[in-house]
């Protein structure tokens, strides 16, 4: 099981385990899709406007 963490403009926002769930299955879908990425233990993701 992951452990997901969001932050939107510094604030911490809380999931349920249905959001939780439905973006760890989404992340992990995409991230093992890429090449030469095999057994992942952990990610990092950023988003930020230009």
């Amino acid at each position: 099981m992951y452990q997901i963490t969001i932050k939107v403009n510094g604030k911490d926002i809380y999931l349920t385990e249905f959001p939780t769930q439905i973006i760890t299955n989404i992340l992990l879908g995409i991230l093992k899709s890429l090449k030469d990425v095999k057994d992942i233990k952990d990610a990092v993701i950023e988003l930020k406007a230009k």
